[in-house]
């Protein structure tokens, strides 16, 4: 990493109060464009707007391209702003245009039959399984949000977690007596693990990884592994998913957008409305495969 990529990184977050996560993305962005324009701070617009239409025909998502493309349009602002350039050889870049994506969603029966998996089997696993998807299914938190849960925070069987999400910001997140019996019971093996001459990790899921807590890429596979044995393609299933049926769910319930948007920390409620999106579809499903009319009945 060059020091002015260091420099602006650092500036994002001391100034920007940039997230981890937010600098490690803009750290890879950087270096993606550093490595195929041969340096930022030497780079034309030429070379710049080539390795941004390079982003599609690598295949990478519209929402990664646009993340790139702000990563590289604010490093250059920054890097006017020092000194090191007389122009902003990114100005010229468009932002790609998002098509509407739907989540991806699980049924209520889908989602019990992914919890009964867990209930099903013995031993700590699949306790701490069990109680990662009643948390991630009661309460919407994004994956890293779950992961990054202290175990001090459910110690006193809460009714419900104060989650710090993106941009710094709080907000309740509910638990169901389902979440709670799920985490008591994880809470029992986790203990009975402890190595009583080690301190107790912090976390909620510990591991011996580099980190010490469970990563998204385990919990992942964890997740593939439940889906198979329940009969689920594991493609459908994943720890954002959990999120969506979530929100899904509480909209097919008769749940206000507007909560909606507050239980998932969506800054913006345009964010919120996808899910409007699937309940319809789901809907009108239900009415073409159900109602004599769509089915190519009578009235």
């Amino acid at each position: 990493m060059t020091p002015q990529i260091e420099a602006f990184l650092e500036m994002m977050a001391v100034e920007r109060d940039a997230s981890p996560h937010t600098l490690s993305a803009y750290a890879r962005d950087l270096a993606d464009a550093e490595a195929v324009c041969g340096g930022l701070i030497a780079a034309t617009p030429e070379g710049i707007e080539a390795w941004y239409a390079d982003l599609a025909r690598r295949g990478l998502s519209p929402a990664t391209q646009s993340r790139r493309r702000s990563a590289v349009r604010q490093f250059f602002r920054f890097a006017l702003a020092e000194g090191w350039r007389a122009d902003d050889p990114s100005s010229r870049l468009d932002a790609p245009r998002r098509g509407r994506s739907l989540p991806r969603v699980l049924s209520r029966e889908e989602m019990d039959r992914l919890v009964a998996v867990t209930a099903a089997a013995d031993g700590s696993a699949a306790l701490r399984l069990r109680a990662l998807i009643e948390l991630a299914y009661a309460s919407g938190l994004r994956v890293s949000e779950l992961l990054a849960l202290r175990v001090e925070a459910v110690r006193r069987d809460p009714t419900h977690l104060i989650v710090r999400g993106k941009g710094g910001k709080e907000r309740l997140a509910p638990l169901n007596a389902a979440a709670r019996g799920a985490v008591a019971d994880w809470l029992v093996a986790r203990d009975a693990m402890r190595n009583a001459d080690a301190p107790d990790s912090p976390w909620l899921f510990p591991s011996r990884g580099r980190t010490g807590r469970l990563t998204p890429r385990r919990f992942a596979q964890l997740l593939d592994n439940a889906a198979t044995v329940a009969g689920i393609d594991p493609a459908r299933v994943s720890p954002h998913v959990l999120r969506h049926a979530f929100a899904t769910h509480l909209l097919e319930g008769g749940a206000d957008l507007r909560v909606v948007q507050t239980l998932l920390g969506h800054a913006d409620i345009g964010t919120t409305q996808i899910y409007t999106h699937v309940t319809q579809d789901a809907l009108a499903e239900t009415v073409r495969t159900r109602h004599p009319l769509g089915r190519g009945g009578k009235a």
